[in-house]
């Protein structure tokens, strides 16, 4: 019986949300007959599983110290089999600006954009509007701002001095239409969800978490070329970027920009959510696959040397 340690919680702006997957993937693993440990990480997570010595980590955790590569590296460290991506590709992923060079130099669509500092976002427009500003080190849409066009001033709200996000956001060109998303395990793409929010207008935290914030469409409602195009740039941005494990990479779908539309990544994910509400889960059990046996396979997929 493998010992494994399911880590969550964490010190990041998505402790909550970490939590939550932490909480379910521990429950899902006791009934495939794994001893489990739940492990609320703080900054003597070394000691702790240093005591505890376990078969596995399993990586419940989001946002900074989680999925940047820091706890990979002490995973690295104490030789300890993880899972999810390694150091270089969860660093990678998670600078969304760096990132975007690589997928854009494997040829994955990416929109336009720069990286600027916070106080020069809110004294002019750092591109046309309309435009989205979000920083380059944060997940769940925190700190995401929206600049619409024939919005005279720039926003101010980055300029606050109680900001929580850091001081680099990265500006890009905003993209209408469909919010598709499509999760790789392993090297095998599953089914792309069209993710439609209920009240809030767009993906925020709230349409993410929040139990009905939003529908998942799946399969997605658009034309099967584009879907298997979405699965096919999921699986390229996954190799790209050096993952492992289980990904989520995040489009969006242009439908009335020329006449196969455009299709923009966004984001590749190396920590997507594993909450009741969220997509991973659901493309798995779309393809058969139950949630249980889902944490199951990423367990048996952990290794050092990632």
């Amino acid at each position: 019986m493998k010992h494994v340690a399911v880590l969550m919680g964490g010190w990041s702006a998505e402790r909550p949300v970490s939590l939550n997957s932490g909480k379910g993937c521990a429950a899902a693993l006791e009934t495939r007959g794994y001893r489990v440990t739940r492990v609320d990480v703080d900054h003597n997570v070394a000691g702790t599983l240093m005591k505890l010595k376990p078969d596995v980590a399993f990586n419940a955790l989001h946002g900074k110290g989680g999925e940047d590569g820091v706890i990979q590296g002490l995973l690295e460290v104490l030789r300890i089999p993880y899972t999810h991506s390694g150091v270089l590709a969860s660093a990678l992923a998670f600078r969304k600006d760096r990132a975007k060079l690589v997928l854009a130099a494997a040829g994955i669509p990416v929109a336009e954009g720069v990286t600027v500092d916070r106080g020069e976002a809110a004294l002019r427009h750092v591109m046309a509007p309309p435009y989205v500003l979000k920083p380059v080190c944060e997940g769940s849409s925190f700190g995401v701002v929206f600049v619409n066009e024939g919005r005279s001033h720039p926003p101010q709200e980055v300029a606050r001095e109680d900001w929580p996000y850091g001081d680099e956001l990265i500006a890009e060109r905003y993209v209408p239409g469909k919010e598709l998303t499509c999760g790789v395990m392993g090297e095998r793409a599953l089914g792309v969800i069209e993710v439609r929010p209920v009240s809030e207008g767009w993906y925020g935290y709230d349409a993410k978490y929040a139990k009905g914030g939003s529908l998942h469409v799946l399969p997605a409602e658009i034309k099967p070329k584009i879907y298997h195009e979405v699965q096919n740039l999921s699986l390229r941005a996954h190799r790209a970027l050096g993952c492992r494990g289980v990904t989520r990479a995040d489009f969006r779908f242009d439908e009335a920009k020329g006449e196969d539309g455009e299709l923009i990544c966004l984001e590749v994910n190396t920590q997507p959510g594993m909450t009741e509400t969220s997509l991973v889960p659901d493309m798995a059990t779309h393809e058969g696959i139950s949630f249980a046996d889902l944490v199951a396979w990423m367990v048996e997929d952990a290794s050092c040397d990632r």
